[in-house]
């Protein structure tokens, strides 16, 4: 049920991205445009495509982690039992667990430091701008305490148990329960 929502919600995010993504190519072509063609441009297009760079890479790191394509090698996991899969998946996503504080201790005293400072050219509280480092950490932490909960309940297939895909063409979903 929950690995349902975050489908969703990871779902959601891609379409965030992608209009993120599209707002950001027109944003910087126009501005490129107008500076050749009229010798001006937009002011507050390179803030904003900076801000919405930023946000697309924490929302996209929340997607690469509920579909397990982030960078990693699994040479040392993959040769142990099962048991072992096990033990290191649970040492890493505590370990992340961690980082997902850390990053959200540091977004938050962020936010309370920016929240009465304005950006230069769109002039909204930085503090929106620190935001991301927050969604990003209880996002995460929630699709690592799901995984967690999926690896005590037997949910989690072995090809799960090992955090990293081979190539982008290995299917995402194998949800064949341990025994």
């Amino acid at each position: 049920m929950l690995q349902k929502l975050i489908n969703r919600y990871c779902q959601f995010l891609n379409y965030l991205l992608v209009a993120a993504l599209a707002l950001m190519v027109v944003l910087v072509f126009t501005n490129v445009v107008l500076r050749y063609a009229a010798n001006s441009g937009i002011s507050v297009s390179e803030e904003l495509s900076r801000w919405l760079f930023v946000w697309l890479t924490f929302l996209g790191a929340i997607v690469a982690l509920n579909e397990g394509a982030h960078l990693g090698t699994d040479t040392l996991v993959s040769r142990l039992s099962v048991r072992g899969k096990k033990v290191c998946l649970v040492l890493a996503h505590v370990l992340m667990l961690f980082v997902c504080w850390l990053i959200f201790k540091g977004s938050l005293d962020q936010v309370k430091i920016n929240w009465d400072s304005t950006s230069a050219a769109m002039e909204v509280s930085m503090a929106l701008f620190y935001g991301c480092g927050m969604v990003f950490a209880v996002s995460g932490a929630v699709i690592l305490l799901n995984h967690l909960w999926r690896l005590f309940t037997g949910q989690l297939s072995e090809a799960e148990l090992i955090g990293i895909r081979e190539s982008e063409e290995e299917p995402i979903d194998v949800p064949k329960p341990l025994k």
